[in-house]
């Protein structure tokens, strides 16, 4: 399974974003994972990412079959072609959106900082709102902030992969019944102005049928930077 940039776009920013997961394991968030040879991947509850190494071939999928074991499971983003024997049990497709300058910080004064106290709720939230793979670790990948009403939590989003040069900000989500109050815009500009701080660029993803999602941040100027799978692939039973 592959994904494609198209035009220009895809020469937007550095080629560690064509394979995020292997970038942020192969350093930033190594410690939060294992690493076999040319494979890699996140403890199951910090998240349910893993990635080959670029170019691994043959040698990396052997690597992360052995990680995982008969028939474990894995999901894998960016260029990859699974091999003969694995099997593809889930598949979207998504895309992969980078700041190139349009971002403006603004840190906001009702976000507030969530830590490990906050993960039931932030689970529950996740759990009423889907924004993607959320654990009970997946706090500990970078900083997150929420935003309260009546003492619920009913919006927040933060960091997960993180790669040199590079943050991606993620689990964006609002309560339905506080929609449409612009909610997300804000936590998508407040977690930046804490990437941006630290010299680095944030990027992020969405399905590619999640147009609120993509005409949000195209609103808060971010660019496409190109299409890119999103796959649970599992090992060989033997």
């Amino acid at each position: 399974m592959s994904g494609n940039g198209s035009g220009g776009s895809a020469r937007i920013g550095s080629d560690l974003l064509d394979n995020v997961a292997w970038a942020a394991l192969s350093v930033p968030l190594a410690g939060l994972g294992r690493r076999n040879g040319q494979a890699a991947l996140f403890d199951p509850e910090v998240s349910p990412f893993g990635a080959v190494a670029p170019g691994a071939g043959a040698r990396g999928w052997a690597d992360l079959a052995q990680l995982l074991g008969p028939g474990g499971s894995v999901l894998l983003t960016g260029d990859f072609e699974a091999p003969d024997g694995w099997a593809v049990r889930m598949g979207l497709d998504g895309v992969q959106f980078v700041d190139v300058g349009g971002l403006i910080d603004q840190p906001d004064p009702e976000a507030v900082p969530l830590g490990p106290a906050d993960v039931p709720e932030m689970l529950d939230l996740v759990a009423r709102t889907k924004p993607g793979p959320f654990g009970p670790r997946t706090i500990e990948m970078g900083s997150y902030l929420g935003i309260r009403r009546d003492g619920m939590l009913v919006a927040m989003a933060g960091e997960r992969l993180s790669l040199p040069g590079y943050t991606e900000i993620s689990a964006v989500c609002t309560d339905p019944a506080a929609r449409g109050q612009g909610l997300a815009g804000r936590l998508i500009r407040a977690v930046g102005a804490g990437v941006h701080a630290r010299g680095q660029t944030p990027f992020l993803h969405a399905a590619v049928t999640n147009t609120n999602a993509i005409r949000l941040y195209e609103a808060l100027g971010f660019v496409l930077r190109r299409q890119t799978p999103f796959a649970v692939v599992e090992a060989p039973q033997h």
